[in-house]
């Protein structure tokens, strides 16, 4: 397990625990007592952190190594049926989104999401996550597959923003974002958005257009990351934490704005602690926001998903 810089009292006391139980099972010394001691310290200590995170420490969270990824999401709700469909038809497949069909709760739907990778080889083979046009193509031409067929479309999101190369820009990367906004508005299919980790700019906006957006307790939303608004603001990286507190980008103030429809909670420490009752949690979530759509005319879905996005921004003197 890693720890980020505000989790080293827990590094410690886990190791402190890890020590206790070595003693107790290597001598015949009675150290029970002693190893709850330091458990119940363990979790208040943990509560304590966790109940009280700044926007700073959730951004650091939602980009933690050990954070379940989109393809391990995909994986284990789909339970081995998910298949994945490759390339947008017109330049060449984007490893850094993936998408493909597959059965939740035996009901079939379209997948599509950023993915990472796992470590630092497998982060250059998908570009951190960070998809160029034919991505974002590709991710529209399932999501016409999937309206074709009234297959549900379901996407994840975890992206620091959209590849921003020269060759991105010259293959047309704003018009394919602004394409994907503009079809999803009008897809007649329900659409369940779950940001799982970062939501940077239209990166993320490329596939983040939906009947439901959730998003994951310690994840973020904005239009720019805290360290780009800060070296924009004061020419430094130095102020990302102050930037992160500005920008509102947390699941709390995302719910607060009306910007997203629900929060998921995760598991005390964060989504990578216990992946099984995140993934389950997901799941139920999921299933409960297509019973609530199904039933919905594809005309009522674009009216109200319409609707949805004309309120945004609105406000009063």
């Amino acid at each position: 397990m890693e720890y980020l810089d505000f989790e080293l009292p827990i590094k410690e006391l886990e190791e402190q625990l890890d020590k206790c139980e070595l003693i107790g099972q290597e001598s015949n010394v009675d150290v029970s007592n002693t190893c709850k001691q330091i458990e119940k310290k363990l979790e208040e200590t943990k509560k304590k952190i966790y109940k009280n995170l700044t926007a700073w420490q959730r951004v650091q969270l939602s980009r933690h190594p050990n954070r379940p990824y989109t393809l391990e999401y995909i994986t284990t709700l789909t339970n081995g049926t998910f298949l994945e469909l490759f390339g947008d038809r017109n330049f060449k497949d984007d490893k850094a989104m993936i998408g493909g069909l597959g059965k939740i709760n035996g009901q079939s739907y379209m997948l599509i999401g950023q993915q990472k990778g796992i470590n630092t080889k497998m982060r250059q083979y998908r570009n951190f996550g960070m998809a160029n046009p034919e991505g974002y193509r590709k991710a529209l031409r399932l999501m016409k597959m999937a309206e074709k067929f009234n297959v549900p479309v379901i996407t994840f999101i975890d992206t620091p923003g959209a590849y921003p190369g020269l060759e991105a820009e010259e293959r047309g990367q704003g018009e394919a974002i602004a394409r994907n906004i503009f079809e999803m508005t009008k897809l007649q299919v329900p659409i369940i958005c779950i940001i799982i980790g970062e939501g940077a700019s239209g990166g993320a906006l490329g596939i983040g257009v939906g009947d439901r957006v959730f998003m994951l307790e310690n994840t973020w939303y904005s239009v720019i990351s805290p360290e780009s608004c800060s070296s924009i603001l004061w020419k430094s990286w130095e102020h990302k934490e102050q930037a992160a507190e500005a920008l509102k980008l947390t699941s709390t103030d995302m719910k607060k704005q009306k910007l997203v429809d629900d929060v998921i909670p995760e598991p005390l420490g964060g989504a990578h602690y216990d992946k099984a009752t995140t993934f389950k949690t997901v799941e139920e979530y999921i299933t409960k926001a297509y019973n609530e759509l199904k039933n919905l005319s594809p005309q009522e879905l674009v009216s109200k998903r319409m609707d949805k996005y004309s309120k945004m921004g609105e406000f009063k003197d």
